[in-house]
């Protein structure tokens, strides 16, 4: 996509990218966020590079994607795993090559790394649109379920 850079997200960042997990939350699965909840989620994560880190792509200064990455260690592989979260790409660049690009730069991040084992996300069962982006960009389904208890 031209124009477009590719950076790290710093705590000035977190207004955007919280607004854009609220607006995530309701267009792909309906959830209501609390928006100041949402944020010192946000904050957390800038504040505290053992959380993860969010990956922005800009145009013209203005940011039109984002991803967070969270860790998970497998003792199997004896490396990690970097979940992709918070994907969100605004409506403007959809179909742009937005979410290519941030792949593209974390895969090359991750390789560099040396202790990443593979890359993972989830996905809303519905939200085939972004099923069938991940399946191009050679992110397949797993096995596996998801389970989950909210504490």
């Amino acid at each position: 996509m031209p124009n477009l850079s590719l950076r790290h997200a710093i705590p000035s960042d977190a207004p955007i990218i919280a607004a854009h997990n609220v607006v995530l939350a309701l267009e792909t699965e309906s959830k209501q966020l609390d928006p100041a909840t949402v944020r010192r989620g946000t904050e957390a994560v800038l504040a505290d590079p053992a959380k993860g880190f969010y990956l922005l792509a800009e145009r013209a200064g203005q940011v039109v994607g984002q991803l967070l990455v969270t860790f998970e260690w497998s003792d199997w592989r004896n490396g990690c795993f970097w979940w992709i979260q918070s994907v969100y790409v605004a409506p403007a660049a959809r179909r742009q090559g937005v979410y290519r690009a941030l792949q593209a730069h974390l895969i090359a991040e991750a390789r560099r790394a040396g202790n990443v084992c593979g890359l993972r996300l989830y996905v809303e069962r519905h939200n085939l649109p972004a099923q069938a982006t991940y399946r191009v960009l050679d992110l397949n389904p797993t096995a596996y379920e998801m389970y989950e208890m909210e504490l």
